[in-house]
Parts: structure tokens; C-alpha cells; sequence
């Protein structure tokens, strides 16, 4: 089933330019279908890429998903045109009442800074409260996987000696885990990062678990509250050519960056990279929207803020 998106939103062209399948509004409201209703707070700076990557995942499942993009209401982005915010997406005032069946919330380029510097931090933690009571499954990506574990159970973020930066081997111990099924023994993730969390710091929390790890990367996927939420502190999302772009960008600049590891052929700049995790982004998301999105999501979504109230009083 085709991913529905709002009318005109440059991500359409770019995906069908890809033999990808997307539905615009007018074409899905003639459809008797309950679409999977999913949100993505989309804080990174390059907006048009980031949801052309979400939405290229979403579309891959044979589930219908209608995809609404937030904004914050106390951050203006530098590099996105105002008209294009104000067309496609929604401030947290105006989404404030309703449910979801799914929310991605992305990173963001402020990972340097202390969670309480950042000068939206106090609107996040809000999203973070309020995502419990009304989206079934969350996922936290880099930054705001930091982040959403810094607010919910006073995980600190570790700074690197220098930028994690490239393509690493992964695994997952517990293949039985809905979100691995059919995974290979080895998997890889695009990581662009310069801090990290310690997997001795979630060691303990109630709750809380590894699934996935690195020898290079650390702690990459991480759950909490039996599915409800999951921290990815990598770029499955990743387009093939992002790295490549973040690594010319900062290049030019004159800042210290390494060549993304694993990434090139040959692991020279000058030659196209080698894509090692697209099948596993498909099947991470696929996985994430059937057994923890599409299964789990009450028929009444106003339910979802009734069951964390039981949760939480008993």
C-alpha cells in the first residue's frame, strides 16, 4: 500500500522519480481505509531530505500510512522557506488534541550542547510527556534518542574523542525480537555523531534494553516500555548519498572530519559509496509499524491515554 502524504509536498516527485509508490490526499480520502496515522517531528536542518527519507521507509509495507510533519513552536529553522513550513506542516498547538498510532521524532545538530541549552528544550520534554499519552510506538532518532532517555530516566550522553562517522556492523543477540525478524546474523547503520550513551547507564533501568549493539558504535537500538518506544542512535533512514554530503559539507568548512569508514568503494571519496543498510532500514520500519504500530494501536485511539493512565495509577 502506497504512503499517504499532504498535496504537492516535494517529497512526491523525488520518491516517484524512484518507482516508489506515495498517495497524495485527494486520491486517499477515496479509499475506505483506516490508514495508520503517523507523525514525525522533523528537527533536522535540510527538511525536504529528511522527509523523502522517512517517507521512502513508510511506503515499503503493505499497510496504508498517513504521515503529518510537525514543527516546534518556539524554533524558526534557518535553512527551510517559511512557505514550505507553513504548507506542509503543523505546529504542536494544532496537533496538541490529537492521537497517533506512530510518531519519529529525528535528531537535530545541536548534540554538543547540554540538553538544557538548547533553546527549544523546554517544548521537547513537553512532546516527549505528551507522545505517551497519545501515540502507541515512538521512535527517537540520534539527538532525540539522547535526549527522550536524558528526560525520561536521567541517561547523560558521553562525548567521543572525535566524530563517530560511517557505516558499522551490528547485531542483535534476541532474533526473536519482533523488530529483528528476518534479519541477517550481521546488519549495518549509518552513524553521524560526536557523543554517545554508555550501556553501562541504562544497566538497571526498569524497563529498558540493548537490543542492538556495536563493536564500533555502542549501544545503536534501545527499547523501553515493552515496545511503546524505541531509541535508534544511528541513521537507518539514511539516504545513500548523506554521508557523503555531510562529509564535503564539513570538509569545506575546514572542520576536523575523517572519511566516513566502510562507506566508500575502496574506501576512497572519489568513487560512489557501497549501500549496506537498506535492507535492514526496510525491515526495521516494516517490523516497527506491523508488530508495534498496526498491532498493538487501540481501534479507539483515545484509548492509548486510558491505558497509560492504568499504567501509571494502577
Amino acid at each position: 500500500m502506497p504512503v499517504k502524504i499532504p498535496n504537492n509536498l516535494p517529497a512526491i516527485s523525488l520518491l516517484e522519480n524512484e518507482n516508489i509508490f506515495v498517495m497524495n490526499d485527494l486520491r486517499a480520502n477515496t479509499q475506505d481505509i483506516r490508514p495508520m496515522r503517523v507523525i514525525i517531528l522533523n528537527l533536522m536542518p535540510l527538511k525536504i531530505s529528511t522527509e523523502t527519507d522517512f517517507i521512502r521507509l513508510l511506503s515499503n509495507n503493505p499497510l496504508q500510512v498517513e504521515v503529518e510533519f510537525l514543527r516546534l513552536d518556539t524554533h524558526t529553522p534557518k535553512n527551510t522557506p517559511e512557505e514550505h513550513l507553513e504548507m506542509f506542516y503543523k505546529g504542536f498547538k494544532e496537533v496538541a488534541e490529537n492521537y497517533y498510532d506512530g510518531m519519529i521524532i529525528t535528531g537535530a545538530p545541536v548534540e554538543k550542547l547540554e540538553f538544557e541549552d538548547v533553546s527549544y528544550w523546554d517544548e521537547i520534554k513537553m512532546i516527549f510527556d505528551w507522545a505517551r499519552k497519545h501515540v502507541t510506538s515512538t521512535l527517537y532518532i540520534c539527538w532525540a534518542s539522547q535526549a527522550a532517555l536524558y528526560h525520561f530516566y536521567g541517561v547523560g550522553k558521553v562525548p567521543l574523542d572525535k566524530k563517530l562517522f560511517g557505516v558499522f556492523k551490528h547485531s542483535a543477540p534476541d532474533k526473536k525480537h519482533p523488530l529483528f525478524r528476518g534479519f541477517d546474523d550481521e546488519f549495518y547503520i549509518p552513524h553521524s555523531r560526536h557523543t554517545a550513551i554508555a550501556e553501562a547507564d541504562l544497566a538497571g533501568l526498569e524497563g529498558v534494553a540493548v537490543l542492538s549493539k556495536s563493536e564500533d558504535a555502542g549501544a545503536a537500538i534501545i527499547a523501553s516500555r515493552g515496545g511503546r518506544e524505541f531509541y535508534l542512535t544511528g541513521h537507518s533512514e539514511y539516504a545513500p548519498w548523506t554521508l557523503h554530503e555531510e562529509y564535503i559539507r564539513d570538509w569545506e568548512k575546514g572542520l576536523p572530519i575523517d572519511i566516513p569508514k566502510n562507506y566508500y568503494t575502496g574506501e576512497d571519496p572519489k568513487q560512489p559509496p557501497v549501500v549496506r543498510w537498506a535492507g535492514h532500514a526496510n525491515l526495521l520500519f516494516n517490523n516497527w509499524l506491523n508488530y508495534f504500530v498496526y498491532q498493538e494501536t487501540p481501534f479507539d485511539l483515545k484509548e492509548i491515554a486510558y491505558l497509560e493512565d492504568i499504567k501509571q495509577h494502577g
